[in-house]
């Protein structure tokens, strides 16, 4: 029953929301679930009906990759399933193609100052003076 929860609720609150039009207070009140998680169920739901839900995985699974397109979500399920991967290995997958595809960064010299603080590259914003982790794939070139 705890595999099915998630989809149950997230499927019953959509269509509470079509029916009724009420949504979230209701749900959370009876649930016993905040609000946010009763949102994220609705988003998972609402991203797989349910013919292309797989039942060799978890919701978890289904959740991780819930904001691709949906071709990318099948890419992703059926690798999931076909190599076992658990939760945090689709994540972990996920996170490196998207670092093998994400294009280099170039900032002229004229940009925001960067540095190294722990380990971390920080980019100083030049109008706020607000420090921000650098994206990975980030270059500093002269202009």
């Amino acid at each position: 029953m705890g595999r099915c929860c998630q989809w149950t609720i997230g499927d019953w609150i959509r269509y509470g929301h079509a029916k009724f039009g009420e949504r979230y207070a209701p749900a959370a009140r009876i649930t016993g679930y905040d609000v946010q998680t009763l949102m994220n169920m609705v988003h998972v739901a609402s991203r797989f009906e349910v013919s292309r839900r797989r039942k060799g995985l978890s919701w978890s699974h289904h959740e991780t990759v819930a904001s691709l397109e949906p071709d990318q979500q099948e890419y992703w399920l059926d690798r999931a399933f076909a190599e076992r991967f658990s939760v945090a290995d689709l994540r972990l997958e996920l996170r490196t193609s998207r670092r093998k595809q994400a294009p280099d960064l170039e900032v002229s010299s004229s940009a925001p100052t960067m540095y190294l603080r722990a380990q971390k590259v920080l980019v100083t914003c030049p109008t706020c003076g607000g420090e921000f982790p650098a994206p990975p794939n980030l270059r500093l070139v002269a202009s």
